[in-house]
């Protein structure tokens, strides 16, 4: 079964056809970038070009870089400030002429490493963090997703967690991996004391480097590299998406 997964983001928007049952691509990623201002129509307007460029008439997974409820963004990350209770889903839907689910970008790319990655088979409490231009996070209890986390924004010396140890921040700051390893693992250590994870699965483009950092992690939760990479947000919306009839 084929459905068009798209990753919303704040420079640019991909989409490709997905196998939800394979959890693979089955054609290369089309992407455009974010148009700017990147407010709500503009946004949707760019997603239902992605749609036309696979002639595409199904249901649609849709990510984005905000808290999402029902359908509606409550925040907006790297994004226009016009979207903060947007009823996203159905701008999409009418804007694209396709049923539209919407979703968290964290969320989207951990229910893709959950059921096909790093976190496949595994029960307990699985904690995805991607660590990019701040640091996005998804909870799974038994596999059963817990939305809209956004430990990102925890505050840890008096900062949001991502504003101390994003990826981004490693390279604004010129720090050493192992200076930027001692964050990341005060991070991880909090969220020890607060859910007691039995699993920790690092995504976003750094975790492809995860052998200059992972040295510096002392955590009692085993930890290990997102799998899916790039294609995890697609994957996951797509597959939130599979239910919606067309």
């Amino acid at each position: 079964m084929e459905v068009l997964g798209v990753d919303i983001g704040g420079s640019g928007i991909k989409g490709a056809l997905v196998d939800v049952k394979q959890g693979t691509l089955t054609v290369e990623r089309h992407r455009i970038p974010t148009p700017q201002p990147s407010n709500p129509q503009a946004v949707a307007e760019t997603v239902a070009e992605v749609a036309r460029h696979f002639s595409w008439q199904g249901p649609i997974g849709c990510t984005f870089p905000a808290v999402v409820k029902h359908g509606v963004t409550l925040s907006a990350a790297n994004v226009d400030d016009a979207w903060i209770g947007t009823d996203g889903a159905t701008l999409l839907s009418q804007t694209t002429n396709c049923p539209v689910k919407l979703l968290n970008d964290a969320d989207a790319a951990g229910i893709a490493e959950m059921t096909y990655g790093a976190g496949k088979g595994r029960q307990g409490i699985v904690i995805m963090l991607t660590f990019g231009t701040g640091i996005g996070s998804s909870i799974f209890v038994d596999g059963i997703l817990v939305p809209n986390t956004e430990f990102g924004h925890m505050e840890i010396r008096k900062k949001d967690a991502e504003h101390r140890a994003a990826s981004r921040i490693r390279k604004e700051e010129g720090l050493s991996w192992k200076k930027w390893g001692e964050r990341v693992n005060e991070f991880l250590g909090r969220m020890e004391i607060l859910f007691s994870p039995d699993l920790f699965i690092v995504g976003g483009g750094v975790s492809k480097r995860h052998e200059k950092f992972f040295p510096y992690i002392d955590t009692q939760a085993e930890i290990v590299p997102a799998q899916m990479l790039n294609e995890a947000g697609i994957i996951g919306a797509a597959m939130a998406a599979q239910g919606l009839s067309s």
